[in-house]
């Protein structure tokens, strides 16, 4: 049978971008539809956007810290809107360079919603005119790469609320805002918010924020945003919210069994995020789909990112495997790889970096403890820990702590996992998990010299 494309992905985002480049180069024919920015969420409103914003926050605490260094004392002011336009244009600049990275590589781009009809054929909308009569095409291969979005709690007034995707758009920079959540983006807009100059207000569920990652980062974590003038709140649940006749919100919560009451001018809900699924027309494939342990529906796949139809795929957030933009980017090239390069191949999910953009900034690879001791019994796992002040603010006064870590196994010495607390910590975790990666041991970052007087040198030197 003849079809229109070799291969057709919905989706312009990091795995739909990754997997219809690799597979252009093979030869195939490929077209790729988005109804948004191309860029997909980590360009567009994520990681990207929230990084330059973390740089911006920080310049309030170095103008205070270069006191400590004899410069004179400033009164800094910042500019929300010239800040918010700058970063919006170079979101779209970079959106821009991914049109015409796909242009370069012969994939045809089409700015048009799709949805499955069958299990070969695509309907294609344009969002900007729906009375338009959508199109139909053909694909002997479908990729899905749809990516995620932001979910909010069913509780009373949560319309009130806002999600990361409206924290770039603020046209003024709120006084006083909560921020709902306990994971990585809540915290990481937390510390953003407090260094542009907003009071914040963290509301979590648990009692540390960052559940999952190991006890030392939360801790590390927790204090470091203390110490910023965070008023992080745990063991909360969000009753409600309403809007005030004078316009700001009126947050109602209960912690210890009374319900307390604060007033604000944004609520940022930052709970968790759910695959993008609606609208996809995935019944009209047969495309079966799982549930996470909280009832979240995803994309069904196996090891090689096939779906239970033979010739679709699916790739990314909406597959709800490692929910990381490298992960993504690493499952399309090897989709394209295995289908049309004639290189089966599929992505180990072992010893995967991750970071959060928190201040201080996190970063591990590998194991937790926790985790290391469940696997192996607490008597087959040794930790190695160092807490201390970084030797940057040795005169600024300020309360900051590092903190390095090693989960080691007690007899082989192999490195289970790399933890770090402090400034740069995704730039040194992502050499440490090249070492964790290789299977180095404790003996070996023993045998490496150290780079003097830098924080890195101190996981060659724990003892």
């Amino acid at each position: 049978m003849s079809y229109d494309y070799d291969l057709f992905v919905i989706g312009a985002g990091s795995g739909g971008l990754a997997a219809s480049k690799r597979a252009a180069s093979y030869g195939a024919k490929v077209a790729i539809a988005e109804a948004d920015k191309v860029g997909g969420t980590c360009v567009i409103r994520g990681c990207v956007p929230k990084k330059l914003l973390v740089y911006a926050s920080k310049f309030s605490h170095l103008y205070h810290d270069a006191e400590g260094y004899g410069w004179r004392e400033v009164d800094p002011k910042l500019n929300w809107q010239k800040l918010i336009k700058a970063v919006d244009n170079e979101v779209n600049r970079l959106s821009q360079l991914h049109i015409g990275f796909l242009a370069k590589a012969g994939v045809e781009l089409m700015p048009l919603r799709a949805s499955l009809v069958d299990d070969h054929t695509l309907e294609l909308h344009n969002p900007q005119n729906p009375d338009q009569t959508p199109r139909r095409v053909t694909a002997a291969k479908i990729l899905i790469a749809v990516g995620g979005e932001a979910i909010k709690p069913k509780v009373p007034g949560i319309e009130h609320s806002i999600t990361s995707r409206e924290m770039f758009l603020l046209p003024k920079k709120p006084k006083r805002i909560a921020i709902l959540g306990a994971g990585y983006i809540s915290v990481e807009f937390a510390g953003i918010m407090k260094g542009l100059g907003s009071e914040v207000i963290h509301l979590i569920r648990g009692d540390r924020p960052l559940r999952g990652f190991d006890i030392d980062v939360q801790e590390g974590i927790y204090q470091g945003m203390v110490n910023h003038g965070i008023d992080v709140r745990g063991l909360t649940s969000l009753t409600s919210l309403q809007r005030t006749k004078k316009g700001n919100i009126r947050v109602a919560y209960e912690r210890d069994g009374e319900e307390s009451v604060i007033k604000v001018d944004t609520v940022l809900c930052a709970i968790g995020r759910s695959p993008k699924l609606s609208g996809l027309g995935l019944e009209n494939a047969g495309i079966q789909l799982k549930a996470n342990e909280r009832g979240i529906a995803s994309i069904a796949v196996d090891e090689y990112s096939r779906t239970n139809q033979a010739h679709i795929f699916a790739v990314g957030d909406c597959t709800d495997r490692v929910n990381l933009t490298p992960v993504a980017i690493a499952e399309g090239r090897a989709f394209a790889d295995t289908e049309f390069g004639n290189n089966p191949r599929s992505v180990n999910y072992d010893n995967i970096p991750s970071a959060v953009f928190s201040q201080p900034e996190a970063a591990s690879v590998g194991l937790t403890e926790a985790q290391a001791k469940a696997k192996l019994g607490e008597d087959k796992v040794k930790v190695y820990r160092a807490s201390f002040r970084p030797m940057f603010h040795s005169l600024t006064g300020a309360n900051e702590k590092v903190m390095v870590k090693l989960v080691v196994e007690q007899q082989t010495e192999w490195i289970m996992g790399v933890h770090m607390v402090g400034d740069y910590a995704a730039e040194i975790i992502q050499g440490m998990a090249i070492a964790v990666k290789m299977g180095a041991t404790k003996k070996d970052f023993d045998a490496t010299i150290g780079i003097h007087p830098s924080t890195a040198e101190e996981f060659v030197t724990l003892r």
